[in-house]
């Protein structure tokens, strides 16, 4: 398959601060993970290929036109910014019809790509909730609908699934990987390893503007194997979920706090960790709010890439 994204000798600077240096690379058909530390450069190099920002040196490319200044270029792409920029009094469906119209569809073709676009992200039956009421992992869901409503051929996801309790990121993680297998071409940053490795096999990582490596995941999971996971989870019942994590044998230790309504597990087997934690939500009724990962083992990789 031939490449989507084109990207050749990028560079972005402001004044004396390098966001993105020298960057080269090609996006096929498929989801391809991008993945490093937050400020590594990944939401800088998303506005580059989606037109937002120009880029100081080099040329990028998507789908063979340059990005920037090209509004012509926005019915080929979706794009779900880490950001939240809504009009807080519409309604979830108000805002992805709204955002449909501009692509000039008639009143019927963007009513029925409004609701089809809901329903695939889970929002039908909370779409007439005005946006300023909708919790953290709404607001996400409600992006990546108005993301993905014009069917767009490539799409730029900029975390997509922070915020989101774990059956929330599994319901995602399945739509990316739809996506991305009907031949769009997918990318996702991410500063959490095992999102992207449930996404996908192909990774970039990016640290200070520079591309340090791109691969299979597998060996990069393989660089950090050895180092401690924690995983830090919010829940109406820290003592309660403590005491379910405490019997897993994947998990090697287990805190909580009650003030703070978290618990946090150290794992030395993250796959089975991460894989189980949907399972205990539903089968044990636990629940669980959110989910969060430190970034230090992945600090510890491009340390190690560094070096």
């Amino acid at each position: 398959m031939s490449a989507t994204v084109e990207i050749r000798d990028i560079s972005k600077w402001y004044g004396q601060v390098v966001a993105l240096n020298g960057v080269s690379l090609d996006l096929k058909p498929g989801v391809t993970g991008l993945l490093g530390p937050n400020g590594a450069g990944k939401s800088t190099l998303i506005k580059v290929l989606t037109g937002q920002l120009r880029p100081s040196r080099g040329e990028a490319t998507v789908l063979g036109q340059a990005p920037w200044n090209n509004p012509d270029m926005n019915r080929f792409m979706g794009f779900c910014p880490e950001q939240d920029s809504f009009y807080e009094h519409m309604t979830g469906r108000r805002f992805v019809n709204a955002l449909l119209s501009l692509h000039g569809y008639s009143a019927t073709e963007t009513r029925d790509r409004t609701e089809a676009a809901i329903a695939e992200v889970g929002m039908s039956e909370l779409a007439e909730r005005k946006i300023g009421g909708y919790s953290k992992g709404m607001r996400q869901r409600i992006k990546l609908a108005q993301a993905i409503a014009h069917d767009p051929q490539v799409v730029f996801l900029d975390e997509p699934v922070t915020g989101l309790d774990p059956v929330g990121r599994h319901h995602i993680i399945d739509l990316i990987l739809k996506w991305g297998g009907e031949g769009r071409t997918v990318l996702v940053s991410s500063h959490i390893l095992h999102e992207v490795e449930s996404m996908t096999s192909s990774v970039l990582l990016i640290n200070h503007g520079r591309l340090l490596a791109e691969g299979d995941v597998h060996e990069i999971r393989e660089l950090i194997d050895e180092h401690p996971h924690h995983v830090t989870l919010t829940t109406s019942d820290p003592r309660g979920l403590a005491g379910h994590l405490i019997s897993d044998p994947a998990v090697v230790s287990v805190r909580f706090d009650e003030e703070t309504r978290s618990v946090t597990a150290e794992t030395l087997k993250p796959e089975e960790f991460y894989r189980r934690i949907p399972i205990l939500v539903t089968q044990q009724g636990v629940n669980v709010d959110e989910m969060s990962s430190p970034d230090d083992n992945l600090e510890a990789v491009f340390d190690y890439l560094v070096k």
